[in-house]
């Protein structure tokens, strides 16, 4: 599948493969192709496809930048931040270029929570790069996933590799059905805050929940700034109060905002240019971001595992090719 007559727009593929011989035929052409016309193209899926197609690259995997989809993509609403800074890195200079990404951010063993926000992500991506000149393609493995999540990828992708358009794309049915509520356990600790005045004791809150709930030192700055942020977009973009709920959920920390607010768009927090800090900067410390959506409000709910995932940094070339 070429992408080559599509430099002036935008594509978005599902690719369904059955075996490692069916992944590796299929991608190889679309990444070569790409690195012969000196465009730039990422890679982004989980370790073992990584390590399959670095081995079927060859040479070619050095002009290729290579990402492990279970550290970087974690969290799902990183990856559109990601995908942007490559485009607009490279798209400005060479806007006649096609840029060329392969992203497989669901695979078996996505937790329900991240799987939900892994199909908004998916849903997204249309209008995020509407236009963009950068070519995508979402590998799904047909042998392990479920049938409704093959569902979900003909919903969320207007194209299917081959070229065919997929009659059941309908992605604003698929946001509806993934804007579902994170259940707040009977133990959860809650604070209302009720004015900006109040952001110290929501502070000193966190902070002493965090300790009790046996948050380690590694993550502890995170979730304090991330309560932060959560805590003042509350109060300065509504008009009442906010409630701040923290628990634990396994190994998990969870820590969730209620509001009577709305987000001005869908994509607020998923694109760096629009928003730097806010919801931005809590995808890029939380290890998961679930955003629930009804006529009375917003909840925001951020996940934190014992170790960050934050940390595992893109590596390949820096795309800043020659014309």
């Amino acid at each position: 599948m070429s992408a080559g007559d599509q430099q002036q727009g935008s594509t978005h593929y599902a690719m369904f493969y059955g075996s490692d011989e069916d992944y590796v035929t299929s991608l190889l052409p679309f990444i070569g192709e790409g690195v012969s016309r000196g465009e730039p193209v990422a890679v982004a899926v989980p370790a073992r496809n990584l390590e399959l197609l670095t081995l079927a690259l060859g040479d070619l995997a050095f002009d290729v930048r290579m990402l492990d989809m279970t550290h970087f993509g974690r969290n799902p609403g990183r990856i559109i931040g990601l995908i942007d800074e490559i485009v607009g890195d490279f798209g400005q200079s060479h806007p006649e270029r096609t840029v060329r990404y392969v992203g497989e951010p669901i695979w078996a063993g996505r937790s329900d929570a991240e799987y939900e926000a892994c199909v908004r992500h998916e849903a997204l991506i249309n209008e995020a790069f509407a236009g963009r000149g950068v070519s995508i393609v979402c590998p799904y493995d047909t042998v392990r996933l479920d049938d409704s999540v093959l569902a979900d990828a003909r919903a969320t992708h207007p194209l299917l590799w081959g070229g065919a358009v997929s009659r059941e794309y309908a992605p604003v049915d698929v946001l509806e059905r993934s804007n579902q509520p994170i259940s707040v356990p009977p133990h959860a600790r809650t604070l209302v805050i009720a004015s900006v005045l109040d952001l110290g004791s929501a502070r000193r809150f966190a902070a002493q929940t965090a300790g009790e709930l046996g948050v380690g030192a590694d993550r502890f700055d995170d979730v304090l700034l991330v309560v932060n942020e959560l805590v003042t977009n509350s109060l300065m973009h509504t008009n009442g109060s906010c409630e701040l709920r923290m628990w634990r959920a396994g190994e998990q920390l969870v820590c969730a905002t209620a509001d009577s607010g709305h987000l001005p768009r869908l994509l607020t927090g998923y694109l760096p240019a629009e928003q730097p800090t806010g919801l931005r900067l809590v995808h890029q410390l939380a290890d998961l971001v679930r955003i629930h959506v009804t006529a009375g409000g917003t909840t925001v709910n951020a996940f934190f595992g014992p170790s960050s995932t934050r940390d595992q940094l893109p590596v390949g070339p820096d795309f800043y090719l020659e014309p």
